[in-house]
């Protein structure tokens, strides 16, 4: 019993010793941090509790829940861009995940020209969004766009519009980009966790006489779980703070349809001058965010006890 005793604390002082000696590496990083991301995040959450236009002449002041109870019972775009963002989140979850996973699947076999096809969807994950935005804007231009230019070609003219200055199908239209900007980045983490799958596991799966499905599900899918969690939980933080995507191709529009709200958040703050407004559409945004990554963090993490 004593020996266990001096053991454990022999354990405890040794892991007290290595955090002491990493603290001066850690110590930087954890000031940036709290300057550029904490700070800010704090404050914002602050200022939703004020009434500020921004000036550094023009005092703070405090009004408690007023800004929150205008959001909910007044400003309407804000509901739009609530719901817009919910949409955004499941249809970024379902679509670019399966389809990067799809393609994963099929670039990790050994077919003609797969790295030149690898390079050739990873590449638009490099691109700046507002690059991507310009491109998209043109593809789908009115009148010299492709896509109603190849609606005409088939004989499906009547299909064609403005992708854009629809309120129906403005959103959807910015999210195609969006698709074809991120599928590819999220293909890469799906090759890089098919290459940790056992080799030995999955011959073994063929000689007992499972055919490629049941390798995938009973094999392959288990061994991709910690890659998942990854895609999953990116894909939602990159999905709730879309901006630059809808900035560039429509700036929220028309008539607000493609309004998100990390936009919303901006446009109240910078362009309305109510950083109240904004600052409580941000904390909105940041619970939101606890809210989804949070529980399914948490919920991956028990399968691996």
């Amino acid at each position: 019993m004593a020996t266990a005793t001096t053991a454990s604390a022999h354990a405890r002082a040794v892991r007290q010793h290595r955090v002491l000696r990493s603290l001066p590496y850690l110590a930087p990083a954890a000031l940036l941090y709290g300057i550029f991301l904490l700070y800010p995040m704090i404050d914002s959450v602050r200022l939703s509790f004020f009434s500020w236009s921004g000036y550094a002449t023009a005092p703070q002041e405090f009004v408690g829940l007023k800004n929150y109870r205008y959001l909910l019972t007044q400003d309407t775009v804000f509901w739009t861009a609530l719901r817009n963002s919910m949409i955004w989140v499941v249809l970024s979850v379902a679509i670019p995940m399966v389809l990067s996973l799809l393609m994963a699947l099929a670039l990790n076999q050994r077919i003609w020209g797969r790295n030149a096809f690898r390079s050739i969807f990873y590449i638009p994950s490099v691109f700046a969004s507002i690059t991507v935005a310009a491109i998209w804007r043109w593809i789908y231009n009115p009148t010299m766009g492709v896509i109603n230019q190849a609606l005409e070609a088939i004989g499906l003219g009547d299909l064609a519009h403005e992708w854009l200055g629809d309120p129906r199908t403005a959103l959807y239209s910015i999210f195609v980009a969006s698709v074809w900007q991120g599928v590819g980045f999220n293909m890469v983490l799906f090759l890089a966790g098919l290459q940790s799958v056992p080799a030995e596991l999955v011959d073994a799966a063929r000689v007992d006489g499972a055919g490629r499905w049941q390798v995938f599900r009973n094999v392959t899918w288990p061994a991709l779980r910690p890659t998942t969690i990854v895609v999953v939980i990116l894909t939602i933080i990159n999905s709730l703070k879309v901006y630059d995507l809808v900035v560039g191709m429509t700036g929220g529009g028309p008539a607000q349809s493609s309004q998100v709200l990390a936009l919303w958040s901006y446009q109240q703050s910078f362009s309305n001058h109510n950083f109240g407004a904004g600052g409580a559409v941000a904390t909105v945004l940041l619970i939101l965010s606890l809210c989804l990554v949070v529980p399914y963090l948490a919920w991956s993490m028990k399968g691996d006890d």
